[in-house]
């Protein structure tokens, strides 16, 4: 895709500003970028919430502003107070999310090189333009990105026995979200949970410390803790 110049308004607790000239944006490069993103965020044809929320239709909506989406009280109150996602915003955000929503349970340091940031920028900005036609899904398609027993899946985690078991966890994954580097689990989905616990288990994810962890763990503490985390609030 041949890259090409976008503009970038900004509308932050209802100012707008006049639309500025931006880095030289490739949505190709932007994808690659993206990269860094997925493991948290879906984009595109039948993007759903993970950890963090899909991201079409992004350009233009109030931060937080998602109803079927839990968001952190530090995103909520930037949300309230005006911030819109526009590419400056985006901009300033992708660059340190910390430092425009401190709350923030991402453990993502962010996109230092500004060329990177305005590639990524140029790409999340496809699927805005007319967010109606970003195509659904093939219901008839079901993409299977694991093995697991679908009556492990089915397992119902019991919150507070989840609670009693997640200290191991808490160690090094905060409660409140997370610690420089360390992904946050709060708020993750049950049965992404399991099934990444179940991947440690199986050694199919790399990671010695986890893959310990996940062993000493039966199928009905994994569920219980996919139960608890999934709810934690910060």
């Amino acid at each position: 895709m041949r890259a090409f110049r976008f503009l970038m308004p900004l509308a932050v607790a209802g100012v707008m500003s006049l639309p500025c000239q931006a880095e030289i944006g490739d949505a190709e490069a932007g994808e690659k970028v993206f990269q860094q993103c997925k493991g948290c965020h879906q984009v595109g044809a039948g993007a759903k919430h993970r950890s963090g929320p899909h991201l079409n239709g992004l350009f233009g909506r109030q931060a937080a502003s998602l109803d079927d989406f839990k968001y952190s009280k530090s995103f909520q109150r930037a949300g309230a107070g005006g911030l819109e996602w526009h590419a400056e915003t985006l901009d300033v955000f992708l660059e340190n999310p910390r430092a425009m929503t401190s709350g923030t349970r991402m453990s993502f340091r962010g996109v230092k090189d500004p060329q990177d940031r305005a590639h990524l920028i140029l790409y999340l900005r496809q699927f805005s333009d007319n967010p109606a036609d970003i195509p659904e899904a093939d219901p008839t398609a079901q993409a299977v990105d694991h093995d697991l027993d679908p009556a492990i899946l089915a397992l119902k985690g019991d919150p507070e026995y989840g609670a009693y078991l997640s200290g191991e966890c808490t160690t090094c994954h905060q409660a409140a979200g997370s610690d420089e580097g360390i992904p946050s689990i709060t708020l993750w989905p049950e049965d992404q949970f399991v099934v990444a616990m179940h991947a440690y288990k199986t050694k199919k994810r790399n990671h010695p410390v986890m893959q310990m962890i996940a062993r000493r763990l039966g199928d009905e503490e994994i569920a219980a803790l996919a139960a608890y985390f999934k709810d934690l609030e910060n």
